[in-house]
């Protein structure tokens, strides 16, 4: 269920959910053990008895993040089962899940508790979600949660295959699903946080719906984001 990825930084994939319009689509959360053994899980996937036993056996959990305005459907799971943890949001989420009182909304600036070891930019002006991508320093590892997508060609069937396939969810590698290149309104904007996401120069990029990129991570980033101009 829960796996080492890297130093200090593990993964655990869990079941397909279901979005809109009848697509689904796999899950994956990460967990960053921090000084203290105090862990930082991003973006939470169904809770299950197994996973809490691998967890407890990591550290305390201490952060619960979600990462952008579409992955917070287990927040409250979480939060039930870890009521001393601090649950944070990406931008804009908390006047959309009212019913969940969050320790905080991610600025630009890390928050002092993690800062040590993990870095982020928020990419902002997206029509569709505002999604912020974490850096994890001991690892080399950046973490995208929706902007970075790559299932198999046969996840999909029938008309829902064809709009995966246009969509470019169904590419060689992960890219930018097609939607959400054209949902940034600020290009300006969104080609400071591409080269900011490059500036870390990462050994490895993990996203929630893909599979993990663990070699030439740079050179995939130059690939994944040709599409922005002058983000070289």
């Amino acid at each position: 269920m829960i796996s080492q990825f890297g130093p200090e930084l593990w993964l655990a994939d869990g079941p397909s959910i279901k979005a809109a319009a009848g697509f689904h689509y796999p899950t994956r959360m990460a967990v960053i053990r921090l000084r203290g053994r105090d862990l930082f899980i991003w973006s939470p996937i169904p809770l299950t008895n197994a996973l809490r036993r691998g967890i407890d056996a990591l550290g305390t959990v201490k952060y619960l993040i979600a990462p952008n305005t579409l992955h917070h459907m287990f927040l409250q799971d979480w939060i039930a089962a870890f009521p001393d943890a601090a649950p944070f949001a990406a931008p804009g989420l908390p006047s959309k899940r009212t019913d969940i009182s969050f320790a905080g909304e991610l600025t630009e600036t890390p928050d002092p508790a993690w800062a040590d070891d993990i870095d982020h930019v928020i990419l902002t002006g997206n029509a569709i979600t505002t999604e912020v991508v974490f850096y994890h320093r001991p690892s080399g590892t950046v973490l995208f949660t929706d902007l970075l997508q790559q299932l198999p060609k046969d996840w999909f069937s029938g008309w829902r295959a064809m709009v995966a396939r246009l969509d470019l969810m169904t590419e060689a590698e992960p890219t930018v699903p097609r939607k959400f290149r054209i949902a940034f309104r600020d290009k300006t904007a969104l080609r400071q946080s591409v080269r900011k996401v490059k500036s870390w120069n990462p050994r490895a990029v993990v996203m929630a719906h893909g599979t993990p990129i663990t070699q030439d991570a740079s050179a995939f980033l130059d690939r994944a984001f040709s599409w922005v101009p002058g983000s070289k």
